[in-house]
């Protein structure tokens, strides 16, 4: 079932009048049924009083939703010029609180179009998904101008957001995402949801900025992460040798035996502030 939360016609007599196939090329996997997407909107908490920004609309089955669910307005960035008619039909159902802007995500600034409090709620364009999420956590002002992401990933790279030591998908994504949010899988989305269905599970994940995460210098953090696992299964003392290895690993008491997987993101913290 496609669910009615509106008085628009359902998402697949839309797409089909407009002819909207999903471009593989833009990432693009629409989402159709109106009950999931209205799932993912509650799942980002009260939206009345916020600016909400989504990413790659698409026809527009999340963006209704999240309407419905009462945000203040919406800010929809939208790539392909071939969704804009179809926007438009919703922004005319719900006036004066969806502005569409067409162009590449990576390069607005989003901040500068908000009135209100803000929330990021996106079902992510597969191939763009991880650099919006960095450029997010890593936002040169903390706390952020967001009070918190619901965001779709493939489950894979969910999973490796949310991970924790000593597991396989534990990582750099984990140590940079956990040391600013905290993380955390809400659900998980069959292929079944989408269309096209693509060959692999979702999951929603969210992320709430900490207040007051560790202090620490963000290209400190990235360098030694990426030393770290870059060379996942040397030991620190042999990865982390071009930042100072087994000296450095005394400094920040750390066992110089130890692989990238066994430590926390507070011993990552401790090692970045000893560089």
């Amino acid at each position: 079932m496609s669910g009615q939360i509106d008085t628009l016609p359902p998402l697949r007599e839309v797409v089909e009048r407009h002819e909207l196939m999903a471009k593989k090329a833009l990432g693009q996997n629409f989402l159709f049924d109106l009950n999931l997407t209205s799932r993912i909107a509650r799942q980002a908490g009260n939206l009345e009083g916020y600016d909400v920004i989504e990413i790659g609309p698409g026809p527009g089955g999340l963006t209704r939703a999240i309407l419905a669910n009462g945000a203040s307005r919406v800010i929809a960035v939208e790539r392909d010029p071939r969704c804009l008619p179809v926007l438009a039909e919703i922004s005319e159902h719900y006036p004066n609180k969806l502005d569409v802007i067409e162009g590449d995500a990576l390069k607005v600034d989003y901040k500068k179009m908000l009135q209100r409090p803000a929330k990021i709620i996106a079902n992510l364009p597969y191939n763009v998904a991880t650099p919006l999420l960095i450029g997010w956590v890593l936002n040169e002002e903390w706390p952020p101008y967001f009070e918190s992401l619901t965001l779709m990933f493939q489950k894979e790279v969910a999973e490796r957001i949310c991970a924790k030591p000593r597991s396989k998908s534990y990582g750099r994504l984990s140590i940079i995402c956990q040391w600013r949010c905290e993380t955390n899988i809400a659900f998980e989305v069959g292929p079944q949801a989408f269309y096209p269905p693509p060959k692999v599970t979702s999951a929603i994940v969210t992320l709430i900025p900490r207040e007051k995460p560790l202090e620490c210098d963000v290209n400190k953090l990235e360098r030694v992460t990426q030393a770290a696992f870059g060379q996942r299964r040397k030991m620190l003392r042999s990865s982390l040798k071009p930042l100072g290895g087994a000296a450095l690993l005394k400094k920040a008491g750390i066992e110089e035996t130890k692989r990238a997987e066994e430590l926390n993101v507070e011993e990552f913290v401790a090692l970045a502030r000893e560089i």
